[in-house]
């Protein structure tokens, strides 16, 4: 069993900054849609709230041509800035026993311009068979940063 549990990691370099990063994924999730319209169609909320750490959100988004969702309570480090997701229900659950991915955003140190996000996934496998998430998630998880920092700074005034 030991042999199909796995973690990938990947750091992505941001212009925006880490704190406005950070809230959109800790509280507003519900504007990402709008920063990457093209990945992710809808996120909506099946308990809680969208700041309450423990709630529980659908995510409805396109991967590789289809259209999957990925239902997921979220939890929270503030002291870390980081935010994990843990897959409780969805397409992700179709190959994987268990799912969670964190990202942990890093402020530059110079100045409150910019900073990195750290991406990890851990994961069990349904099946020694199955493909590892950077195969699909990892690149599209890397991508919808990289449009969340392309469109973020243009629009916090509308959102922040």
């Amino acid at each position: 069993m030991a042999g199909f549990v796995g973690k990938v990691e990947k750091e992505i370099e941001i212009k925006t900054p880490a704190e406005k990063f950070y809230n959109i994924l800790k509280g507003q999730c519900h504007h990402i849609p709008n920063l990457t319209t093209d990945k992710i169609h809808t996120i909506d909320v099946h308990e809680g709230d969208w700041e309450t750490p423990g709630s529980v959100k659908l995510w409805k988004y396109n991967i590789g041509g289809k259209v999957e969702t990925f239902k997921e309570k979220v939890d929270v480090d503030d002291e870390n800035k980081a935010v994990i997701f843990t897959a409780v229900g969805g397409h992700v659950l179709d190959h994987f026993k268990s799912y969670k991915g964190t990202f942990k955003v890093t402020p530059k140190a110079d100045s409150n311009q910019g900073g990195l996000v750290k991406l990890t996934l851990d994961y069990e496998k349904r099946d020694v068979n199955d493909h590892d998430p950077i195969d699909n998630y990892m690149d599209f998880l890397v991508k919808l940063v990289e449009d969340i920092d392309t469109q973020l700074p243009a629009k916090l005034d509308l959102i922040i």
